[in-house]
């Protein structure tokens, strides 16, 4: 009997010990879990950002006009700072390119002289209407989604340009 006491409180030790592991393996392993498995914070809807004002815009004039856009990095939200050359049509009819050349990304821009869009990096040259004139751009400029309310012009997600065949 005398063995009993020293064997019995040795393993209600260790059962404690290993008790507060898996309960402290546990309290980590939740929060990790849920972050790791569950998508972050989305929101279903598209959205749309105010680019401003189509009021100040020539017609037939391409302009860069710069807004602020929120992008969404998993539980991340940031404010970024964005641009697209923005043409007006007529007063409720805009075109919006995205920024960057479809060749490498670079930033192109509106050349008046030759009345066309030009890329620095690779001399791709695209029309007034985004379709490419010369140079190793493979496809027309991408577009944005883009409305117009009032005198305001709203911007929505990039639509990839298809490849001119």
């Amino acid at each position: 009997m005398q063995n009993e006491g020293p064997s019995t409180r040795r393993s209600f030790y260790v059962t404690v010990i290993y008790s507060l592991w898996g309960i402290i393996a546990a309290m980590l392993a939740l929060p990790a879990g849920v972050y790791l498995l569950l998508p972050g914070r989305s929101s279903r809807r598209e959205e749309w950002v105010e680019a401003g004002d189509i009021s100040r815009l020539r017609p037939g004039a391409p302009e860069e006009i710069v807004f602020r856009r929120k992008r969404k990095d998993g539980w991340k939200i940031t404010s970024q700072k964005t641009s697209a050359w923005v043409r007006r049509v007529s007063d409720k009819e805009v075109v919006a390119f995205a920024p960057q050349c479809t060749h490498l990304g670079c930033a192109y821009q509106w050349d008046e002289k030759n009345r066309n869009y030009l890329c620095p990096c690779h001399t791709s040259t695209f029309s007034i209407d985004g379709e490419v004139l010369s140079g190793p751009a493979p496809r027309p400029l991408d577009r944005y989604e883009a409305r117009v309310e009032g005198s305001k012009l709203y911007l929505g997600r990039i639509v990839e340009s298809q490849k001119a065949s």
